[in-house]
C-alpha cells in the first residue's frame, strides 16, 4: 500500500477543514446556541450529524466509490440525472448562492459595522470587487490551492478561533437560560435541521475530488491508499470543525444571560468578543470571518470553474474562474438576507437527494449497482423534498403539503423524505435491472 507522510495528510486535513469552514459554520451555531439555551448539548448533536458527519461521509464517498470525479458517480443513476443533478449542484453551492454569500457574510460582519450607512453600497460594491479579486488570484492556479490554504490560510484561522473558544470557555459569560420555543421539545431535530443551512454535505460531494487530487499530486494512485489517506484527512477536518461547532455553540448559549436573544449568529459574535478583547476582539473577529470566507471561496470557485470547463472544454479554467468570480461579486451585492431567502427552497429540495446518494454509495456492492435502487429511491426522496422546498414559496403544493404533515412520519421534522427512501430502495430491489447500453457521455468517461 502506498503511502505519504503525516505531514501531507495533515496539510490536506488543513485544507479540507478550511474548505468546509466558511462565515456561515460560524453564524448558526452560535445562534443556534443563544435559541436552544440549555438544551444546546441536544441542539449541537443534530447539527454536529449534518454538519459534520454527512460532509464527512460525502468526502469519502467519492474516494470509496473509485470515480474519477462527480459526474462519473452519479452516472450509477442515469446519464441524464447525472448531468442535471450535477449540474444544479455546482451553481446552488457556485456562483448562484454560496459564492455570493461568502462575499456578502464577509462584508456584513467584517466591515459593514465601521461604515456609515449612507456609504454602505458603495463600500460593499468596492469590498466584494476586492474579496473576489483575490479571490480569483488564488484560484487561478489549483496545484497551489493545498500549499496556500492548508500550510498558510488555516493555521491562522484555527488560531483566531481558539483564543475566541478557549476564552469562552475559561471565563464563560452566563449560564444558559431557558430554550426558544421549538427547542424546548425538539432541540435535536431543529439542530439536525440548522445543519443543513451549512451546505456542506453538497459542498462535500464536490471537495472530494478536490482532496482526492490532492492525494494524487502525492504519488499515491491506489484506490485502497487513496481512501485511507482521504479518511484520515476527513477525520483530521471532522474533528476539528466538532470541536469549533460545539464551542460556537457553548458561545451562544453562556451569552443570553448578558446579551438576551439577538438578531443574527454575526451580533452574537461582534458582541462576545468585545466584551471579552474589546476593540481589539473586532479585529480578531473580522480576521476569523475573512479567512473562513476566502478560503471557501477559494475551494468553491477552484471546482466550480474545474466542473464547468469539463463540460464546456472551448472555455479555459482561467476564463471561468473570471467569469465565476465576476457573477459572485455582483450576487453579492443582492444582500445576505436575499441571498439566504432564495437558496432555502433549493437546498430543501436538493439535500435530501445529495444524502441518499451518499448513503446509498456505502451500500452500492451490497444491491450490486441496481439502478432501481438508485431511481426509485431518489424518486420518492424528490417527491417529497419538492413538496417541502416549495412550502412557503408561491409554487407551495398545498395539498400535498397538508397530506404529508398529517400522514407522513417525521415530515414536521424535515425529514419525511427518510422513510419513502428506504421504501424506494426495496422496492428497487425488486425490479428487474435493464441492460446497461454504453456510455452516452463522454464526459462521464473522463
Amino acid at each position: 500500500m502506498q503511502r505519504i507522510p503525516f505531514s501531507n495528510t495533515l496539510t490536506i486535513g488543513f485544507m479540507l477543514f478550511a474548505l468546509f469552514f466558511g462565515a456561515g459554520n460560524l453564524v448558526f451555531p452560535a445562534m443556534m446556541g443563544q435559541n436552544a439555551g440549555d438544551q444546546y448539548w441536544q441542539a449541537n448533536l443534530g447539527f454536529l450529524i449534518t454538519g459534520v458527519g454527512l460532509p464527512l461521509l460525502g468526502t469519502l464517498a467519492l474516494g470509496f466509490s473509485g470515480s474519477k470525479n462527480l459526474l462519473a458517480l452519479i452516472n450509477r443513476v442515469h446519464p441524464w440525472f447525472a448531468f442535471g443533478f450535477t449540474t444544479l449542484l455546482y451553481l446552488t453551492i457556485g456562483p448562484l448562492f454560496a459564492m455570493p454569500r461568502t462575499g456578502s457574510v464577509s462584508y456584513e460582519i467584517a466591515v459593514k459595522p465601521y461604515i456609515e450607512a449612507e456609504h454602505g453600497p458603495l463600500a460593499m460594491a468596492v469590498f466584494t470587487v476586492l474579496f473576489f479579486g483575490v479571490t480569483l488570484l488564488l484560484s487561478i492556479n489549483p496545484a497551489k490551492t493545498v500549499n496556500i490554504i492548508g500550510k498558510i490560510l488555516t493555521p491562522i484561522l484555527i488560531a483566531c478561533i481558539s483564543l475566541l473558544a478557549i476564552t469562552s470557555f475559561v471565563a464563560p459569560l452566563g449560564e444558559p437560560q431557558k430554550p426558544e420555543s421549538g427547542y424546548a421539545s425538539q432541540a435535536f431535530f431543529k439542530g439536525f435541521q440548522e445543519g443543513y443551512l451549512t451546505m456542506d454535505a453538497l459542498a462535500a460531494l464536490v471537495f472530494g475530488i478536490i482532496v482526492i487530487n490532492a492525494i494524487r499530486e502525492k504519488g499515491v494512485y491506489e484506490r485502497k491508499s487513496i481512501l485511507k489517506v482521504c479518511f484520515q484527512a476527513s477525520l483530521i477536518a471532522a474533528a476539528m470543525l466538532a470541536v469549533i461547532y460545539t464551542s460556537l455553540t457553548y458561545i451562544g448559549a453562556s451569552s443570553v444571560s448578558t446579551f438576551g436573544i439577538l438578531a443574527n449568529g454575526g451580533e452574537v459574535l461582534n458582541l462576545v468578543t468585545s466584551q471579552y478583547f474589546g476593540t481589539f476582539g473586532g479585529f480578531v473577529l473580522g480576521i476569523i470571518v475573512l479567512l473562513a470566507c476566502l478560503t471557501t471561496s477559494i475551494g468553491l470557485t477552484t471546482a466550480c470553474s474545474s466542473y464547468f470547463q469539463k463540460i464546456i472544454p472551448g472555455i479555459s479554467y482561467k476564463s471561468f474562474c473570471v467569469v465565476l468570480s465576476a457573477i459572485s461579486a455582483l450576487l453579492a451585492n443582492i444582500g445576505l438576507e436575499q441571498l439566504i431567502h432564495f437558496s432555502v427552497p433549493v437546498l430543501t429540495i436538493l439535500y435530501p437527494l445529495a444524502i441518499v446518494i451518499i448513503l446509498l454509495t456505502f451500500f452500492h456492492d451490497l444491491f450490486k449497482g441496481k439502478r432501481p435502487v438508485y431511481g426509485v429511491s431518489l424518486l420518492l426522496t424528490f417527491l417529497v423534498s419538492l413538496v417541502d422546498g416549495l412550502k412557503d414559496t408561491p409554487l407551495n403544493i398545498e395539498l400535498l403539503h397538508d397530506w404529508f404533515t398529517q400522514y407522513l412520519p417525521l415530515y414536521s421534522f424535515g425529514l419525511g423524505w427518510l422513510i419513502p427512501a428506504c421504501v424506494g430502495l426495496l422496492i428497487g430491489l425488486l425490479l428487474p435491472e435493464r441492460q446497461k447500453g454504453q456510455q452516452s457521455s463522454r464526459l462521464l468517461e473522463d
